[in-house]
């Protein structure tokens, strides 16, 4: 018996009946199994994402999904954004790892709230994962809720979250052909932070090649240098996110105004 969809048939049986659109070409029975498992996770996740985002909408809640490799200094610079943004934003952190809540304590440490997810085995989070941690949450109305994603640029690329933008973070101290390796996480992203540019005369990385090989694979893709150890570049950052905060609450502002046309229509 097949362990993915329980068919009791031995391997070179052909799957004759999975014929839909989009699915792969009659084969190896285990193998579209396999590929039938996917597409119903993917799908799964889609819908529990769209929830999610149907929920931000509702609170004008502007959600990052910060990704990046581990090491990128992702944590720290995520610290230092809540020490500096405007006090008067509701803020909270979903931290994802595989095992420890050290980085959730960190964030607790500035003051914002933060629910830890250790995922195990798995290397991402999903969106079922963020609406169970959602309901740990204090009301966040007009706020900003950032995702620390796990340390990993190759799964999280494919799983929505309901976010806003996911944001690519790569540091100096790794390879500045991250984007051509990765260009899946990099065309999902819309934005790259170039991390720990303090540290640029002690690395062989070529900035401008690593801007151009993002570019290369998602021409619409926003760059920011900084360091969140030196401080370089973090007004940037914040005024990215406030442009983002206001562009959302407009946004919202149009959706209902759109609304109250509508039903006045009606009427």
């Amino acid at each position: 018996m097949c362990g993915l969809c329980g068919c009791d048939h031995p391997r070179e049986h052909k799957h004759e009946h999975w014929t839909q659109p989009g699915a792969a070409p009659a084969g190896d029975a285990h193998e579209q199994c396999r590929l039938q498992v996917e597409l119903d996770l993917f799908s799964q996740n889609n819908r529990y994402a769209k929830t999610n985002r149907d929920d931000f909408e509702r609170r004008n809640l502007l959600v990052l999904n910060l990704v990046s490799s581990p090491g990128s200094g992702k944590t720290a610079l995520l610290v230092e954004t809540l020490r500096q943004q405007p006090a008067e934003w509701p803020v909270a952190v979903i931290e994802g790892d595989q095992q420890t809540h050290q980085d959730a304590d960190r964030i607790r440490a500035t003051g914002a709230e933060a629910v830890q997810i250790n995922t195990g085995t798995l290397c991402h989070l999903d969106a079922h994962m963020i609406g169970h941690a959602m309901e740990q949450l204090p009301d966040l109305h007009n706020g900003v809720l950032y995702i620390e994603n796990v340390g990993n640029l190759v799964c999280p690329a494919g799983f929505d979250l309901g976010e806003a933008a996911k944001v690519v973070i790569l540091s100096v101290t790794e390879g500045d052909d991250k984007p051509l390796k990765y260009p899946d996480m990099f065309h999902a992203a819309q934005l790259m932070v170039l991390n720990k540019i303090d540290l640029l005369p002690y690395v062989d990385f070529d900035v401008t090649a690593c801007i151009e090989y993002a570019r290369r694979i998602n021409p619409d893709i926003e760059v920011i240098q900084l360091s969140a150890r030196s401080g370089e570049g973090m007004v940037s950052w914040l005024g990215w996110l406030e442009q983002r905060q206001r562009g959302q609450l407009q946004a919202r502002i149009e959706q209902l105004e759109t609304e109250l046309q509508t039903l006045k229509a009606q009427l």
